[in-house]
């Protein structure tokens, strides 16, 4: 099953490119409410979505991380579905199966790469509050294209304490939608996309962020657990 994100990031995407084609002098017509929209999201948004947890939006201000993340998740189609099950390597190249954690709650979050600034800042806010989540019966499990090997290093030189899966084939990642087509103009490419689910212990969707901005993302995930728990 094919889960279908959310369209904020599609319309920031195409509000981006009319700007650019406006500086380019193709589209001068354009208005200046799209300008300034497309000023916001490459100037703005567009950063806090790569930032690591040093630079990074503050919960203050018209551009509050977690405000942000609400708006997109209030828009997934996928909250109250199954979610697709999956078996890959984790750091040890031992499989892990989303079978596996039946009874359990499951916290699957997508990152792009190892080692780089949002995704080290995900990482490390996880693992700090893992304990929290654990002790709320919860697993949490990242996934990535890297390497087995490349995510023992990961973990290894920031003393994380979590299990990162491979997905090199980015199958899976496909599946959640976390691994999109795009288009820029007539140029089209792939990319990954931040995104986390939180899953219930039945298998069912319970949330999904399709835009995470990494700083303090794990603490808003802690607390939609909570929630989640309380609404049984």
């Amino acid at each position: 099953m094919n889960l279908i994100r959310a369209g904020a990031y599609n319309d920031l995407k195409h509000i981006f490119f009319f700007a650019y084609r406006r500086r380019s002098g193709v589209l001068k017509e354009r208005t200046n409410i799209v300008t300034r929209t497309a000023f916001i999201f490459s100037c703005v948004i567009l950063p806090l979505l790569a930032a690591g947890c040093d630079n990074s939006s503050p919960e203050s201000g018209p551009f509050k991380s977690s405000d942000m993340e609400q708006a997109a998740s209030r828009t997934s189609p996928v909250i109250g579905k199954q979610a697709p099950n999956f078996t890959l390597p984790d750091q040890n190249s031992k499989p892990v199966a989303l079978t596996g954690l039946k009874g359990k709650w499951v916290v699957l979050y997508f990152y792009p790469k190892d080692d780089t600034p949002g995704c080290t800042c995900q990482a490390t806010e996880f693992t700090s509050l893992l304990q929290q989540f654990t002790d709320m019966g919860a697993v949490v499990l990242g996934v990535s294209p890297d390497s087995p090997d490349s995510h023992g290093f990961f973990i290894d030189k920031y003393n994380l304490d979590l299990t990162l899966l491979s997905d090199p084939d980015r199958k899976v990642m496909q599946q959640y939608g976390a691994w999109i087509s795009s288009t820029l103009g007539t140029e089209a490419y792939y990319r990954i996309i931040r995104c986390t689910y939180l899953i219930g212990p039945d298998g069912v969707i319970r949330h999904h962020w399709p835009e995470v901005i990494p700083r303090g993302h794990a603490e808003r995930v802690r607390q939609e657990l909570i929630k989640a728990k309380a609404a049984g």
